[in-house]
């Protein structure tokens, strides 16, 4: 399993995850589904999503980029709409799985992070585990 260093573990002062330790040798990859965000969800959840994509776009901006220890159910809140399969076919229960940004979907739904005078977002101390195993 491919480990993004320099990724933000989580949002900062929350325990929205942004990416796992170590693979699950036993069961394998936690299957990346499409999850429906319903206009009443949280603030802290719209949060969550906002400083993922924020992470994701600073980390690989429109490159194809591996799953790796990405978090599957932080994926799979912007899967099929910001984050789309980038090869056919696509397994999504498998860490070597090739993702991309759908970069019209994402400015659409998170503009403040595309917008030319957009500042960068700030992910305070980045928790980035570059301790982990």
């Amino acid at each position: 399993m491919l480990k993004h260093r320099g990724f933000p573990g989580r949002l900062t002062g929350t325990d929205f995850q942004f990416v796992i330790r170590r693979a699950n040798m036993k069961v394998g990859a936690a299957k990346i589904i499409r999850r429906e965000r319903f206009a009443d969800r949280k603030n802290a959840d719209r949060a969550a999503d906002k400083g993922f994509m924020a992470a994701l776009w600073a980390q690989f901006g429109e490159e194809v980029f591996e799953r790796g220890n990405l978090d599957a159910g932080r994926l799979s809140w912007l899967f099929g709409r910001e984050v789309v399969p980038a090869e056919d076919p696509f397994n999504p229960a498998d860490y070597d799985a090739l993702l991309k940004i759908n970069l019209k979907v994402a400015q659409v739904s998170f503009p403040e992070i595309f917008a030319a005078d957009a500042e960068p977002y700030d992910f305070g101390d980045w928790d980035d585990d570059e301790d982990q195993e």
